[in-house]
């Protein structure tokens, strides 16, 4: 999913050469979501800089470097702390003028760029038809592991106005919610 952010990230600002990166590295699956960017932005001619974060004074320092770096955009790294930590996220970037995708709508709601990634009304949905059938004597053993099959791609024009980005048309179109 890092590979498809950062390729939406890039089609919204193509002209970005260096594309800072905030992944949590407690995360079991940092080194897959490091590999996979590497892979991708030398696949479209792009430099990424990955700041490892994992709680708030991480989070803090990464945006310090990202600010001496000149990064021109922000991928944020999917990981449940990152949703946890969204105004101390959002906020920085914001002032940095870093257009940045995230993984959930919710930072896309709360005044992020963008997002794409697992819904999670889809996830709790799920999760609750499972709760429903145990209850009714389902056995976890003998049920079936889902993944996502609903992925969604959210726009804030609002954000990208102050940001002073105009929405690609073809990006636009695309997804699943424009915030106006």
């Amino acid at each position: 999913m890092e590979a498809k952010r950062l390729g939406l990230l890039h089609e919204f600002v193509p002209t970005v050469g260096l594309v800072a990166v905030l992944l949590n590295p407690n995360n079991p699956f940092f080194g897959n979501q490091s590999r996979d960017l590497g892979e991708a932005s030398r696949a479209l001619g792009l430099k990424v800089h990955i700041e490892p974060a994992s709680n708030e004074r991480d989070i803090a320092t990464a945006f310090a470097a990202f600010a001496r770096q000149r990064a021109g955009a922000l991928l944020v790294g999917a990981d449940p702390y990152f949703n946890s930590q969204r105004a101390r996220i959002i906020v920085p970037a914001a002032e940095l003028r870093l257009p940045a995708i995230y993984e959930w709508r919710e930072f896309a709601e709360a005044g992020g760029l963008m997002s794409y990634g697992t819904s999670l009304t889809g996830a709790y949905r799920q999760a609750s038809d499972f709760v429903v059938r145990i209850l009714k004597g389902a056995h976890p053993a003998d049920m079936p592991v889902l993944q996502s099959t609903k992925f969604e791609f959210v726009i804030n024009l609002k954000t990208a106005k102050a940001l002073g980005i105009e929405v690609p048309p073809g990006l636009s179109a695309i997804a699943d919610e424009v915030i106006e």
